[in-house]
């Protein structure tokens, strides 16, 4: 069973294959209970999902894991990432778990761990189970007498929609506005449109009919078409898109055009500079960020910090550093005022917050920088590591040498997927196209090669 389990947010891979089988989900309930047990007090675990339908087999598993480890588990059902990290916290647990996969499609599924402070785990941690999960750590489990129980609770989308409401001031109504928000027929499908509208907005909720299969499918953030369709014809103030676990968002403004998470990161911090409560002098974001949004918050004096791909880091620096606005062009956008994870609808909240302050369209709101030109290309892999094969080096360096100060170079395996992604930002927009072109030519074909 040897291997690396742990990626760029916590373990994920298609359903019933390696490392997503119910077998290794359990062991990982076994060694994350075994990690988190201090004191002799009754220990208890947060365990949430999304709607997939393998979400049924690796949550039993995981339980089956956690009781054996000593732990109690409450069973959230289908909730928001975000939802389990504030339940970690709220319901004084030793650790969160969070069944999804995120954006990615049905038949893949994913394991999210998060710490009794509702942080998502350490590279530390992470490294500490992993090495637990080949060794024979039944010898440490509980004795039959200090078994761990399981219970559903109730309530639980009740205290999520609550904290929502509680990010925007009491007085704040989103009344007179109407907003079409994608659930992604993922794990928001209740809890978001019922808090928009509690907050007094009109609401039109779309994909909002999970079966086990259809998250994410052709809808939410990564798939916003029908989003900007439906805004287009109830002639909406503005559209929300979810993924399948509403830690991100993307926004659809009144004319139907995307916003992206630089974006929406812009507003927020300018925002938030203006009325005296940003923090830290600047953002976190990733180096996939566009180098608009650097220029835009240089322009105001503030620093745009980047980090490596994942939300983990972007929070870890923000906790390092004493800033409280960073995310990811991708839609993770992470308020630690609020949240210590991606939230997509609290990242909408203030938005929809700024709308309301200054009574302007989306569109006028959200155009915060004109983007410098950046091309992203993926190059599905079987396996290797085609970026430490010279030919690849080589066309490297070349793109970085062509592009100079006036463009950033970023390449780099998916931590998710079986991809390389090639992604290229400058001035010159041919410039652009052609070194991303040529490093994905060459990755190709050292990939025939070795096949």
């Amino acid at each position: 069973m040897a291997g690396n389990y742990f990626g760029t947010d916590g373990i994920r891979g298609r359903a019933n294959k390696f490392p997503m089988t119910a077998e290794i989900a359990m062991r990982v309930g076994m060694a994350a209970g075994l990690s988190f047990q201090r004191g002799s007090h009754r220990h208890r675990v947060v365990l949430g999902k999304d709607t997939r339908l393998s979400g049924y087999m690796i949550e039993n598993a995981m339980v089956a894991g956690l009781c054996a480890a000593g732990m109690d588990v409450f069973l959230l059902g289908p909730i928001p990432t975000p939802a389990v990290a504030m339940l970690v916290r709220s319901l004084r647990a030793d650790i969160g778990v969070m069944i999804s996969a995120s954006h990615n499609p049905y038949y893949d599924n994913g394991i999210k761990l998060f710490g009794p402070d509702g942080y998502k785990l350490s590279d530390e941690i992470e490294e500490r189970i992993e090495s637990m999960l080949d060794k024979d750590i039944e010898l440490a489990l509980a004795d039959s007498d200090g078994l761990g129980r399981a219970k559903r609770v109730d309530g639980v989308h009740d205290r999520y929609i609550e904290f929502a409401k509680r990010t925007l001031p009491r007085s704040m109504s989103l009344s007179g506005l109407r907003i079409v928000v994608d659930c992604a027929n993922g794990a928001a499908y209740k809890v978001a449109p019922e808090a928009l509208w509690e907050l007094g907005a009109e609401v039109v909720a779309i994909n909002v009919e999970p079966n086990g299969f259809n998250i994410n499918k052709e809808c939410g953030s990564t798939h916003p078409a029908d989003l900007q369709k439906k805004v287009h014809e109830v002639r909406a103030d503005i559209g929300i898109a979810l993924d399948g676990d509403a830690d991100r968002v993307v926004i659809v403004d009144e004319n139907g055009a995307i916003v992206d998470g630089d974006q929406i990161m812009a507003l927020i911090a300018e925002s938030w500079h203006q009325s005296g409560r940003l923090a830290g002098g600047g953002v976190v974001s990733t180096v996939m960020s566009n180098l608009g949004l650097e220029r835009f918050l240089g322009d105001m004096k503030l620093q745009l910090h980047r980090t490596k791909v994942g939300d983990r880091y972007v929070v870890e620096h923000m906790r390092a550093h004493g800033l409280n606005v960073g995310g990811e062009q991708s839609g993770h956008i992470v308020l630690s005022d609020f949240s210590t994870t991606g939230d997509g609808l609290v990242s909408a909240l203030q938005v929809l917050a700024c709308i309301k302050r200054q009574g302007r369209p989306v569109s006028e709101l959200s155009k915060k920088f004109e983007p410098v030109p950046q091309l992203l290309k993926n190059v599905r892999i079987a396996g290797g590591k085609p970026l430490e094969e010279a030919p690849v080096k080589a066309a490297i360096e070349d793109a970085r040498h062509r592009l100079g100060k006036a463009g950033r170079l970023v390449i780099r395996p998916s931590g998710t997927e079986p991809l390389i992604r090639v992604m290229a930002e400058g001035d010159d927009p041919q410039l652009v196209e052609a070194v991303v072109n040529d490093i994905v030519g060459v990755i190709s074909e050292t990939r025939s090669s070795a096949a």
